[in-house]
């Protein structure tokens, strides 16, 4: 469970996070609904920010990884709402917002996966990345816990209501919104910054008791801080501006954000060195080098919510300070975010105990000479194996979610049951070899991709990746199954079924950590975070279909999932054989990481359509032919 929806980029952290929604963004969703629009909000909760977070390490696109806690993902609700100002023009208009959305979030998640090839590069995957890992979890921790969640599911909606009802469009509650969240993020800023070394030993005491390591983290810290203000005004910002009908600008103005934090890394490369040449560490880094990688963070926040402006200005809404708090609405819609805040302080426990340990595994992995072993390494593994969902489920559930919605309206449980049905045989077409994939070829995968931290930290990454690998299939179910809650509106279920995940994820990241050496304690997280979502769906499967008056196609459902795991195993050993063969006669340097990766994925995608050709599966033409309609042909 990501921070909640990092506003600042893509990538989850610890705990995970699943994407919210369509993507790991906490953009309002919208879909048609009969003749209105259905907004999905999204809560912080990561990744992540569905968590997103997703953080973690980016969300949708662009800031640094924030690690999160496991968990469902932390949709809330839609909300009914007639859009504010004139009546979009029908399916149409709803289809180019779409477009620009989904290309925007496309770009993002690309330019955040640049982002952590260059910081790779830059600094390694060793305790110095630990080091800013955590600094830069803090300020998302930070800002969901002080009403982030808080903001998305409970304000937004009110802010729809306002422009519906109010006289002059919303205009005055919108600013009154604003100047709330600037003063109080401002004020809590200025006493994080201040506080900034409790903040670090509260999430590594390991960091907090090495001097060097310490003063580095602190020095991070404080310059990552700052972004929880600039945090909170994108993400008003961007609801003022979604409410308006202007959906592009949130999407896209991550890419800006992971383009000015790629260039100051890249600066970084540029004057001291590429880090298999400056092998640089907490005790080696220099206070420039500190200074213009904390400079670049904090900058890339603050472009993201400039840039936000000139689209405001674009709508006619005209921004200033308003303090008449009193008798609008405000304090009415903070008693409703109970049951969000519960779910984000669980979130925020779970991510710490996963960090803490994280750091300290790293810590002692990298002293015996294994790097790659600690948090960087999580959270870079976590990044790449959570975009097949953010791709594949995400884009499947995309086309559901409006029939769903009005099944549940209608009371149609039967349809409700059959969308839900469809939703998880399709998307486990693709999801399941692709998580038989990170399982049979994550090594290969990593050391190409991240050669430029060194081949140990490389592989370090590579394990855990596989780690995490078969934990994609219950991930991905429980995103289709929560839709099934959020569709009757029920929020309460999916707390406690998060509460479960992160209390599972948690007692099996510190048997992990006490059983196994510190070289291979943050694989075993790894794979605790997909066992934890495996219990997280047996109890969500199990109240869903009591609710859906007993059944959910159980059968016919476990039938796909058990032929294409019988078509997966074969794909993935005869894949996974054929790399590690050509990885032993060519290295693993990036071009025999490369032919390995090639030849292993072309075998094993080979064997799998072979055998589920055999198995005679009718999702996949259905995929592919969703696939081909999306590109037009």
């Amino acid at each position: 469970m990501s921070a909640p929806n990092d506003p600042r980029g893509d990538a989850r952290g610890p705990g995970g996070g699943t994407p919210a929604d369509a993507d790991d963004t906490m953009a309002l969703r919208v879909v048609p609904a009969d003749d209105t629009m259905r907004l999905r909000l999204p809560v912080a909760g990561p990744g992540v920010p569905d968590g997103t977070p997703a953080g973690g390490p980016a969300q949708a696109g662009g800031v640094p990884s924030a690690p999160v806690v496991p968990g469902p993902s932390a949709s809330v609700p839609p909300v009914s709402a007639p859009p504010a100002g004139p009546k979009p023009s029908g399916s149409s208009s709803l289809l180019k917002s779409s477009a620009v959305m989904a290309a925007g979030t496309i770009v993002s998640r690309i330019t955040g996966f640049l982002r952590t090839l260059v910081m790779a590069a830059a600094i390694g995957v060793g305790t110095l990345n630990d080091s800013y890992q955590v600094a830069n979890v803090l300020p998302t921790m930070i800002y969901v816990l002080v009403g982030g969640g808080a903001l998305n599911a409970v304000f937004v909606p009110q802010l729809v209501r306002a422009m519906k009802k109010d006289d002059d469009g919303g205009e005055a509650y919108a600013n009154r919104l604003l100047t709330l969240v600037m003063v109080a993020l401002a004020g809590v800023t200025v006493v994080c910054v201040l506080a900034a070394p409790l903040l670090v030993h509260m999430m590594s005491p390991d960091i907090a008791a090495d001097p060097e390591r310490r003063a580095v983290t602190v020095a991070f810290a404080r310059y990552c801080l700052p972004t929880l203000f600039f945090m909170g005004a994108h993400v008003v910002l961007g609801q003022i501006l979604n409410a308006r009908g202007r959906f592009g600008a949130m999407m896209w103005t991550p890419v800006l954000n992971n383009l000015v934090i790629i260039a100051s890394f890249g600066s970084f490369v540029w004057a001291f060195g590429g880090f298999t040449d400056s092998a640089v560490s907490p005790s080696t880094i220099t206070p420039e080098g500190v200074r213009l990688l904390g400079l670049g963070t904090l900058l890339g926040l603050t472009v993201q919510a400039l840039a936000m402006l000139p689209y405001l200005r674009d709508t006619g809404f005209r921004l200033r300070l308003r303090f008449d708090f009193r008798g609008h609405g405000l304090g009415k819609a903070m008693g409703l975010a109970k049951w969000t805040l519960l779910f984000v302080l669980v979130n925020q426990l779970g991510m710490i105990v996963v960090t803490q340990l994280a750091t300290k595994a790293g810590s002692l992995a990298e002293g015996a000479g294994h790097t790659g072993s600690g948090i960087t390494a999580y959270n870079y593994a976590l990044l790449l194996w959570q975009m097949p969902q953010a791709i594949i489920t995400v884009s499947v559930m995309t086309a559901v979610l409006p029939r769903i919605s009005r099944s549940a309206q209608d009371d149609d449980k039967a349809a409700i049951r059959d969308d839900i049905s469809y939703g998880l045989r399709t998307s486990a077409v693709a999801i399941v070899p692709c998580a038989f994939a990170f399982l049979a070829l994550g090594v290969p995968m990593s050391t190409l991709l991240y050669a430029g931290s060194g081949a140990e930290g490389a592989r370090g990454i590579g394990f855990v990746l596989m780690a995490f690998g078969l934990g994609l299939i219950p991930y991905s179910v429980q995103y289709v199954v929560l839709r099934g809650f959020y569709a009757y509106e029920d929020t309460r279920t999916p707390f406690y079924n998060t509460v479960v995940v992160a209390l599972v994820n948690a007692a099996g990241s510190a048997l992990c950590f006490a059983v196994l050496s510190p070289r291979w304690a943050v694989a075993g997280m790894a794979a605790s975070y997909g066992l934890a979502y495996a219990v997280g769906v047996g109890i969500a499967w199990r109240r869903l279909r009591k609710r859906l008056g007993g059944d959910l196609d159980g059968r016919r459902v476990l039938g796909t999932y058990a032929r294409l795991v019988v078509a997966g195993a074969p794909a993935a050993l005869a894949g996974g054989a054929v790399a590690y063969a050509v990885t032993q006669a060519l290295g693993s340097t990036a071009s025999g990481s490369l032919a390995a990766l090639l030849a292993g994925g072309l075998v094993l995608l080979g064997v799998f359509l072979a055998l589920a050709h055999l198995l005679r599966l009718p999702e996949l033409s259905a995929l592919t032919g969703m696939v081909r309609a999306r590109l037009g042909r």
